[in-house]
């Protein structure tokens, strides 16, 4: 694939050659949907500080007590523990999420803000681990509590607004432009006839166990490879990256990358997986 970047837009160029626009995310939103995530780190850790005090039965019966005081008082083994779950807190958090969410923490959900590679490919564990690591030098001068200095000014000078961490991973922060696409309801609305078993694309090989897929997601699949003919060609292959998106971050497929198509990979799954239903038949 080939990108090109103008203005706030990250245009990519998908091998049907068919540019797919992503709106980068704006640095207010960036951090306002990073504020939520800290805010929910900081609440959890102060849940699990109150926890762990009351466990130990410190912390109880006097108001005026000072958490320096409060932790004094704690055995070394629960102050051990703490520590040990405040770091997996702060380092894995958004390891965890964006692995899991497809690209996304709750702050980034709410904002509708994702984390993609700079193909326009969902990140894999990789990058969701290469782009956090280093959150710690973009997060300077503070750690504790995060100001990102040095991450917005890697921000203003790249090109694409990539912090330290998005230039290490290869990776993008995008708006999720909902509005400019059509909705799953919109695409899968009229009746057509069944034409989710036509190829029309080159055959995308790929390695994955399709055994994870429920009925469900074939059915979604399905659904779009039968009506994509009433989009446009722009939002077709729009629709086939939103579509492909969560199964490829379920099956981590492997794939050669200049032989690749959404729309190509969506009529493979389906061709393996009525080939292996006929078989067991």
């Amino acid at each position: 694939m080939n990108t090109a970047q103008s203005e706030e837009i990250l245009i990519i160029e998908t091998p049907e050659r068919v540019s797919l626009a992503f709106a980068l995310a704006s640095i207010g939103n960036r951090f306002l949907a990073v504020a939520i995530d800290h805010f929910i780190q900081y609440l959890t850790i102060f849940i699990a500080v109150w926890a762990f005090s009351s466990l130990s039965g410190t912390g109880s019966g006097n108001e005026s007590e000072t958490p320096a005081q409060i932790f004094q008082e704690m055995p070394k083994w629960t102050i051990a523990l703490l520590i040990l779950v405040a770091f997996l807190i702060f380092s894995g958090y958004f390891i965890l999420f964006e692995w899991l969410w497809n690209g996304q923490t709750p702050g980034k959900r709410l904002l509708k803000l994702r984390v993609i590679r700079e193909d326009g490919r969902p990140i894999t564990l990789w990058e969701a681990v290469a782009r956090n690591i280093l959150r710690i030098f973009d997060a300077v001068p503070g750690f504790a509590l995060p100001v990102y200095s040095i991450g917005l000014i890697s921000i203003f000078v790249s090109r694409r607004d990539q912090r330290i961490g998005d230039l290490f991973a290869g990776t993008v922060v995008v708006r999720e432009r909902v509005d400019e696409a059509p909705t799953f309801d919109e695409t899968f609305s009229n009746p057509v006839s069944d034409a989710a078993f036509r190829r029309v694309q080159k055959p995308v090989v790929f390695r994955a166990d399709l055994q994870s897929l429920n009925e469900d997601e074939i059915e979604v699949v399905e659904s779009f490879l039968r009506r994509r003919w009433d989009l446009s060609d722009r939002h077709r292959l729009w629709m086939a990256w939103r579509v492909a998106l969560p199964i490829m971050y379920k099956l981590k497929p492997a794939y050669e990358l200049e032989n690749f198509s959404y729309e190509g990979f969506l009529e493979e799954i389906v061709h393996r997986y009525h080939t292996k239903q006929r078989f067991l038949n």
